[in-house]
């Protein structure tokens, strides 16, 4: 059983921790030290910083991560950012 289960209050706030562990049970697979790492490099979810810690909003992280998840795709040919199931030009 996961310890962090996935908040269902999009103000919760998570530890870095709990955070990659509510993305993962939520299907974005996450380690703490990818959230990390991404602090470090700015391109990763926003935080804040209470005392020594990393504090993520739980709202936060989910919009962070379904911005950074392709669109729908119908083949694994599709390269483009529309789907082929619109009317040609």
């Amino acid at each position: 059983m996961n310890p962090y289960p996935i908040p269902e209050n999009p103000e919760a706030l998570l530890g870095r921790e709990a955070a990659a562990a509510a993305l993962t049970a939520a299907g974005y697979v996450t380690s703490p030290s990818t959230l990390a790492t991404k602090a470090t490099r700015g391109d990763g979810p926003p935080y804040r910083i209470f005392g020594k810690r990393a504090i993520y909003r739980w709202g936060d992280l989910i919009a962070w991560a379904e911005a950074h998840t392709a669109p729908l795709r119908c083949s694994t040919s599709e390269t483009r950012k529309t789907s082929t199931l619109e009317a040609p030009l």
